[in-house]
């Protein structure tokens, strides 16, 4: 075969035979390093995929409950009766002029949803290892999706907080309620931002996860959920602010308990707050994104 081409090659004619088609391009994959960009056109190209991870993990949390969403009412309602009796009734703590109930149960709204969405986010690595090590999307998707699933948590306990606002006869202008989405977001985007730091350090040690519950405890006695803020003056006040929950809870107050003057300084200060921990925390997810997948 090959003295026949030779010979045809050697008179001037195309060789005959098989054609050898050109190689394949070689692709090759490898790790980013140092701080890398968000790519956040990702997330609209993944979105099937947060919809799916947002919609497991409601339908997983109520499977085989004899209650089932109830939950969501249940743990606000029953802190709000001991907070009610120990520092309403018992010690005498102020609450701002407003029953202390409402006082209370106002501010466990926002706490709860962002209590739940910090815990479960900081585990969502972890706990979805087998999707990490299988398939490739967005890491950053499963703490959002695992913060998301919390909000049809909070829709059915904001709907207790507006009965109890008509029980108690205080009804919230239209204006004041226009920032009740704001405030929604500035407790998403603290619970995403601290949720990256501690999902991606889980990731590398799992003590974070004997850590969390020890934070969120921490972060609930300094936030002022069974006290009002207002005992604090300016400018500790405003200090007081840069934890960004603070910001969050004035803010439910003053949108529908009409508690006040609006907390400027103090939503000031927690929005910057809050987005501090967002940005610093996306971007170190990015970075060590990369060995989730042999370490998880």
């Amino acid at each position: 075969m090959t003295r026949q081409l030779n010979e045809r090659a050697a008179i001037g004619g195309p060789p005959s035979g098989p054609a050898f088609p050109d190689p394949p391009a070689i692709t090759i994959i490898q790790p980013e390093h140092g701080w890398v960009p968000l790519r956040l056109r990702e997330f609209w190209e993944f979105r099937d995929v947060l919809y799916f991870l947002v919609w497991k993990d409601i339908k997983v949390r109520y499977r085989q409950t004899l209650i089932g969403a109830a939950w969501a009412i249940i743990q606000p309602l029953t802190t709000m009766v001991v907070f009610a009796f120990f520092f309403g009734h018992l010690v005498k703590v102020p609450s701002d002029g407003l029953p202390y109930p409402l006082f209370a149960f106002a501010a466990l709204v926002p706490w709860t949803f962002f209590a739940r969405g910090l815990t479960l986010s900081s585990d969502s690595l972890v706990a979805n290892g087998h999707l990490i090590t299988k398939i490739y999307f967005p890491r950053l998707l499963l703490p959002f999706a695992r913060i998301l699933s919390g909000l049809p948590d909070l829709a059915l306990s904001f709907f207790v907080l507006l009965g109890m606002t008509y029980w108690f006869h205080i009804f919230p202008g239209l204006i004041s309620l226009l920032w009740l989405p704001a405030l929604v977001l500035l407790a998403m985007a603290t619970a995403l931002g601290v949720g990256l730091w501690l999902s991606a350090l889980n990731v590398q040690y799992r003590d974070v996860q004997h850590v969390v519950p020890f934070l969120t405890q921490l972060w609930f006695f300094a936030t002022p959920i069974a006290y009002p803020s207002s005992l604090l003056h300016e400018p500790w006040r405003t200090v007081y602010a840069l934890n960004p929950m603070v910001g969050v809870v004035e803010g439910f107050r003053w949108a529908l308990l009409a508690n006040g003057n609006p907390p400027g300084l103090v939503l000031a200060a927690s929005a910057l707050a809050a987005v501090i921990v967002l940005v610093t925390g996306a971007f170190f997810f990015q970075r060590v994104e990369g060995s989730f997948a042999d370490v998880v």
